[in-house]
């Protein structure tokens, strides 16, 4: 009984009771949560050599991260989860325009926060580790000789401890979508364009109670069925990221860990 009560106090006490704020902080979490899933699936792909991973699960990570996303805020914030469908929401007088720039800020926030999560979990702190190689003493003991260097991280070990956006070691394309090497600006910007614009008419499309009726509860899958869609057709060009804060926050986070400036060129031949 004691407990209870005391359990029922700490959750008066920690319950937040404004709603922007409530709303921001669902919606930092499912961004985080879309981001993480979605940079982890890519870590895997390319610090394994495609052995553990390939661009088919990266894409499925990215989809079902979506689903994941809508899953945990889409009942308290709508889990835009993207400044494209909060703009896109905006427009058709569903979302009041004074929260549009908090709800940027956040989601950006939420993938910068994310990126350093996969970049603490795929790369640790950058250390090399060592230990000691024991052998016996001739006396039932163990002494120790030279030190050998320890297995290191993920990322550490697959860019031979460089950080770079181009070569055939890079990995800032981990973090950040980069456009392949025959994409002109131009093109990139279309490419974008055209991409979110399916995912926005798409997504309009499954939210439309005129339409034909999604059961309730699955809206995320379908959802996350359409972001599949769209990766398998539309990811050559610049790997579809389709949403500028997933893009943005963690190529901030690589500007600041060590990739450098580089992240927001544009390179010919980058690969």
């Amino acid at each position: 009984m004691g407990t209870t009560s005391f359990l029922m106090r700490a959750r008066g006490l920690l319950r937040i009771r404004n709603q922007l704020v409530r709303e921001c902080l669902a919606e930092l979490l499912a961004t985080f949560v879309l981001i993480i899933i979605t940079l982890s699936s890519s870590a895997q792909k390319i610090t394994s050599f495609e052995i553990k991973g390939n661009l088919l699960t990266s894409y499925l990570g990215g989809a079902l991260a979506v689903m994941v996303g809508i899953y945990t805020a889409g009942g308290i914030s709508g889990a835009h989860m993207n400044p494209a469908f909060s703009f896109a929401m905006c427009l058709i007088e569903q979302f009041p325009w004074w929260k549009f720039p908090i709800f940027v800020v956040v989601q950006t926030l939420g993938s910068f926060i994310s990126a350093g999560a996969v970049y603490i979990l795929y790369y640790g702190m950058g250390e090399q580790h060592w230990a000691r190689e024991s052998h016996g003493d001739g006396w039932g003991g163990q002494v120790y000789g030279h030190a050998l260097p320890l297995s290191q991280d993920a990322i550490w070990h697959y860019s031979n401890g460089t950080l770079t956006v181009s070569g055939p070691r890079e990995t800032a394309s981990i973090f950040a979508t980069y456009p392949a090497d025959y994409v002109s600006i131009t093109n990139g910007f279309l490419d974008q364009v055209i991409g979110t614009g399916v995912l926005i008419v798409g997504l309009m499309g499954i939210m439309d109670a005129r339409n034909k009726a999604v059961p309730k509860g699955l809206e995320p899958v379908v959802v996350a069925l359409l972001v599949l869609s769209i990766e398998s057709s539309m990811g050559a060009n610049c790997g579809c990221p389709l949403n500028p804060a997933r893009d943005l926050g963690p190529r901030l986070f690589t500007y600041v860990a060590g990739w450098g400036p580089e992240v927001f060129r544009w390179v010919e031949g980058r690969g």
